[in-house]
C-alpha cells in the first residue's frame, strides 16, 4: 500500500449477492480535496463507511492516513473527522454543551481551549450558548464539521455535505471546506450530487458506477480533456456512460 492519504486495493464490498463496490482501486494524496461523483445506488456511501471503519470490506485492502481500515481501525478512527449527510445533535443543549459532550468521547483531556479554537475557525463565535434546536440547516452542517475536527484529524470525510442547503448555505460551507484544507492542510474527502460546487472546491474527482470506478483524475486534466464542453455537468454524464475498461 502507498503513503497517500487514503489508497485503496481491490476493495469490495457485498450485501449477501448484491455487490455494492467492487475492486476498488484508488489513491488519494494528502492535501488533495477529492469528490466522489455517481448515481444513487452507485456505491459511494458504501465507499466512505468502509474508509470510516463503519462498515468491514469483503475483500481487498484499505489504508487511511498509514491505518489499514481492517488490521488499525481505531487508529483510522484517531486520524479521521465525519461528516454523515443527516447529522445528529442533542437540539436542547447548546453548541458549547454539544461540543463538550462530542469533545469528551474523543478522548480530549481538556477540551476547552480547542472547542474555543473551532468555534473561531468556523464562525461560531458568540453563538456558544445558543441551543443547537435553533439552528438552521446549514449551521447544523457547520457544527457537524465542527464536532468533526474536535481532535484535529488528517482527512475529513463528508457525506453529501449540501443535501438540503440553501445557496447561502451551499456558499458558507464550500468556504469552510475550503479554509479547512488550504490553511490546516487537511485532505478532504467528499460524496457529492452538486457539480458545480465540484468545480469550486476539488482538486481530484472519481465517477463510481455500479460499484466500479470508471474514472480518476485531477479536476483541471478532466475538464482540460474535453475542451469542447462548457459543464462539469456534460463531461460527467459522458464518462459515466463510458464502457469500464
Amino acid at each position: 500500500m502507498t503513503k497517500s492519504a487514503i489508497a485503496t486495493e481491490n476493495l469490495s464490498k457485498s450485501y449477501g449477492s448484491t455487490l455494492a463496490l467492487g475492486a476498488l482501486s484508488l489513491e488519494v494524496a494528502a492535501g488533495e480535496v477529492f469528490g466522489l461523483l455517481g448515481h444513487n445506488g452507485a456505491g459511494k456511501t458504501t465507499t466512505v463507511n468502509v474508509l470510516t471503519t463503519l462498515l468491514e470490506p469483503t475483500s481487498g485492502n484499505a489504508e487511511v492516513a498509514g491505518h489499514s481500515v481492517t488490521a488499525d481501525a481505531v487508529g483510522v478512527r484517531r486520524s479521521i473527522g465525519y461528516l454523515p449527510e443527516n447529522v445528529q445533535f442533542y437540539d436542547n443543549l447548546t453548541l458549547m454543551e454539544n461540543l463538550r459532550f462530542f469533545a469528551e468521547l474523543s478522548g480530549l483531556r481538556r477540551p476547552g481551549q480547542r472547542i474555543r479554537d473551532v468555534l473561531h475557525i468556523l464562525d461560531f463565535e458568540g453563538r456558544d450558548r445558543q441551543r443547537l434546536g435553533t439552528f438552521s440547516k446549514g449551521m447544523r452542517q457547520r457544527v457537524g464539521i465542527a464536532q468533526a475536527i474536535l481532535h484535529a484529524p488528517s482527512v475529513l470525510f463528508l457525506d453529501e455535505p449540501t443535501s438540503g442547503l440553501d445557496p447561502e448555505g451551499v456558499r458558507t460551507l464550500r468556504e469552510t471546506i475550503l479554509r479547512l484544507n488550504s490553511e490546516f492542510g487537511m485532505t478532504i474527502f467528499m460524496n457529492t450530487h452538486l457539480l458545480s460546487e465540484v468545480t469550486k472546491t476539488c482538486t481530484s474527482i472519481g465517477i463510481l458506477r455500479g460499484g466500479t470506478l470508471v474514472h480518476h483524475d485531477t479536476l483541471a486534466k478532466t475538464l482540460a480533456d474535453f475542451p469542447g464542453e462548457d459543464s462539469l455537468e456534460e463531461i460527467y454524464f459522458q464518462l459515466e456512460s463510458e464502457p469500464v475498461s
